[in-house]
């Protein structure tokens, strides 16, 4: 299947031929009361260009419900009831594919990078993976939220991809970023809980507190992109546990799981700037608070290595190759061996991260 986003062109024929004032983008420029050149029309939706909610700039986001409060606005000013001014707009999506829900609100990094936001000076990014609700209530999945915010917590956008629960948490990002929070307002917000909705400590909770970690200098994440291009400069550190890398590791990494790094701090050394990572992040933060207490010099992959494995489809594709290249040249495959088939049911609910993982490798060495 192939899919194209090839974006919404505005309808603006009968307001070019008139000649009236046109965005860079072709919208139709119309005031905050939503009157174009001609003060007795007025002009609204996917056709107007609007002001950027984040940044001021003038732009078009094309959004039913957008378009709708404008023509509520139009409605008033017409009756000359009272004025009602359309004065920006924040840019919040959420789509349907599949069995995902996408969303989205404020700008993103490809936004901010072409305004001239510069990474680690002008904004920050965190990207975490919690579940849905608690893990120990059945049918909690699995969902992505990486949020943007600046040195003093102004939030500048966020984005969710998941199963369940997205809407709502990136309603709750909407609502912040409206009435001009912070990431600390975040991690401060009392959520409904209930286990099949919700942890405790809610999702968006979490997100907070991982911001203000790194704005607290608890934390020196460094993205996927970044380690990339500085190879050289970091000696990587796995914490998971041992069973977890034979489904794949960065290459030229050192497995200390994080159980054990106390008892082999003498395995590293204070002169190496090492990166660690884990699955999702939570045990590369741990093991980064405790190596920068002994003293070790030391960053943390933002997201870990499941957001590696995403941005390096061809490495993850090598290793499976190789994987698969090593088995085959036994002197046995798997169609002319003699095999068993045993199926076991094993009960991991409630275990996140690598306990799934470590409790299939339990059994099987059983």
């Amino acid at each position: 299947m192939t899919l194209l986003s090839i974006g919404v062109r505005p309808n603006n024929k009968i307001a070019k031929d008139e000649g009236f004032s046109l965005n860079k983008r072709g919208g139709i420029v119309a005031d905050d009361l939503c009157q174009t050149d001609d003060k007795d029309i007025y002009a609204v939706g996917d056709v107007i260009g609007v002001k950027d909610f984040i940044n001021g700039n003038e732009t078009m986001i094309p959004l039913a419900g957008p378009a709708n409060k404008q023509g509520r606005a139009v409605a008033a000013n017409m009756l000359g009831k009272k004025e009602e001014k359309y004065r920006s707009t924040i840019g919040t999506s959420v789509a349907r594919i599949f069995d995902l829900t996408v969303s989205a609100v404020g700008s993103n990094e490809k936004i901010l990078k072409r305004e001239g936001y510069v990474y680690k000076k002008d904004y920050y990014v965190v990207i975490l993976h919690p579940m849905s609700h608690a893990g120990y209530f059945p049918g909690a999945l699995p969902m992505t939220i990486k949020l943007i915010f600046t040195s003093d917590g102004e939030i500048l956008g966020g984005q969710i991809v998941g199963y369940d629960g997205v809407d709502k948490r990136i309603d709750t990002l909407v609502a912040i970023i409206y009435f001009k929070g912070s990431v600390y307002d975040l991690s401060k917000l009392e959520l409904a809980y209930a286990p099949p909705y919700s942890s405790a400590k809610d999702t968006m909770n979490f997100v907070g507190y991982l911001a203000t970690n790194v704005l607290e200098n608890l934390t020196d994440p460094v993205l996927v992109s970044e380690y990339l291009e500085n190879k050289e400069k970091y000696q990587l550190l796995d914490m998971r546990e041992k069973e977890e890398p034979i489904a794949g590791s960065i290459p030229s990494s050192i497995n200390i799981p994080l159980t054990k790094l106390r008892n082999r701090l003498g395995e590293l050394s204070k002169k190496k700037h090492y990166l660690v990572y884990c699955a999702v992040g939570l045990r590369g933060y741990i093991s980064e608070r405790i190596l920068k207490q002994k003293g070790f010099k030391v960053s943390n992959l933002i997201g870990g290595y499941r957001i590696y494995m995403d941005l390096t489809e061809d490495s993850f594709a090598d290793y499976i190759n190789t994987s698969q290249d090593k088995f085959e040249g036994g002197k046995e495959t798997v169609e002319n061996s003699q095999a068993y088939n045993i199926i076991e049911l094993l009960n991991v609910c409630g275990l996140s991260c690598h306990g799934s993982i470590v409790g299939v490798s339990k059994k099987y060495k059983r």
